[in-house]
């Protein structure tokens, strides 16, 4: 009876995990690593759900007040490691001590039991939040405001891109807010809320993965040609950009070593990018930037960010620009004017420092 309650209660959300756990072994996108912190992702989601659903389970029933306490505990601890996870699991270079806030909030959470200082329950059986009873919203909301931001900051800045990081914002702040709003009895929602959106963002993911070139995460040739057939007339300039000496590097530091310098000059790109510009790598060391609507000067002045953040690593580059003022120019012309400037700008660099052009 009490697994059947929990079943049907939970329906919905062990559909999404269930449709979750079998997408992720087909799946040949993503890095194992990423594949097996989702399979965890998804383990613990589950094993929450139980938790808060034995935990209203035992609500009005004193005799079981100490292991209530424990479960609101573990509650309160798992939903911050939860977004840990979240951050630690889809946002890249990740390390484990984005975990150590939750553990913290942990350990202070289990110290309320006996103490109260968290949350206690009273004589009727109602939990009431302690002193540090806003605690665990407020890690919750650092942490949400943590995910976000750096969804933000590591995203390419294409508008497609902010489809996924609206429906997190709306997703998790309505996580932390909804409480406040219909009380308690959203624990029991907010399982299914974080599974929802894990599952959503999974699949806008896989959706763009054929936009997107998996080193870089810019995005890629195929993505190029199908952008500068849309709305070519609204296109100003092509910005062409072509690393210099990465046969050299892979040639005497290995591949790893030329895909390191690859990745470190796309964020150099991402970081000169502003609103109107989209990034593609389109070869192996070779990337255009489209830009939509800008004046001549902008163009300019991104060229000139380029060079300056790629300047700051041990790396370069070189850039070419073709602009049409009227839009009226061919996509063709533009990107042979720019790729010819860029060219020169190349022979230019190698001549300058007595280097040959690979």
């Amino acid at each position: 009876m009490v697994v059947t309650e929990y079943v049907v209660d939970n329906w919905a959300l062990l559909l999404v995990l269930l449709g979750f756990a079998t997408s992720l072994i087909s799946t040949v996108f993503l890095e194992k690593k990423t594949v097996m912190r989702m399979y965890a992702l998804i383990a613990e989601v589950m094993i929450l759900s139980i938790v808060v659903f034995i935990e209203f389970y035992l609500v009005g029933k004193s005799e079981y007040r100490m292991l209530r306490s424990f479960l609101i505990a573990i509650r309160y601890s798992a939903t911050p490691f939860l977004v840990a996870q979240i951050i630690f699991t889809i946002i890249k270079r990740q390390r484990w001590y984005i975990f150590i806030p939750a553990l913290i909030l942990a350990i202070v959470d289990f110290v309320s039991i006996p103490t109260g200082i968290v949350f206690r329950i009273d004589e009727t059986e109602t939990m009431v939040r302690g002193p540090l009873g806003l605690l665990p919203y407020i890690v919750v909301g650092i942490y949400c405001g943590l995910l976000l931001g750096l969804m933000i900051h590591n995203s390419s800045k294409q508008k497609i891109e902010r489809v996924p990081i609206i429906y997190f914002c709306f997703a998790f702040f309505a996580g932390i807010i909804m409480p406040f709003i219909i009380g308690k009895d959203y624990a029991q929602l907010f399982c299914t809320t974080i599974g929802i959106s894990v599952f959503v963002y999974y699949v806008f993911m896989i959706l763009q993965v054929t936009k997107k070139d998996p080193l870089t995460g810019l995005l890629n040739r195929q993505a190029f040609y199908a952008d500068i057939a849309d709305n070519p007339q609204e296109i100003s300039a092509l910005i062409s950009i072509d690393m210099n000496g990465l046969k050299t590097i892979n040639d005497n530091e290995g591949h790893a070593a030329g895909d390191l310098a690859i990745t470190t000059i796309a964020d150099c790109f991402i970081r000169a990018v502003k609103r109107k510009h989209y990034v593609y790598r389109v070869g192996g060391d070779e990337f255009v930037v489209v830009c939509r609507k800008v004046s001549e000067d902008d163009v300019i002045e991104l060229t000139k960010r380029v060079h300056e953040q790629v300047g700051a690593t041990k790396y370069s580059c070189s850039v070419g620009y073709s602009y049409s003022a009227d839009g009226k120019k061919p996509i063709d012309q533009l990107l042979s004017e720019s790729d010819a400037k860029m060219y020169n700008e190349k022979q230019q660099y190698y001549k300058e420092n007595k280097k040959e052009a690979r």
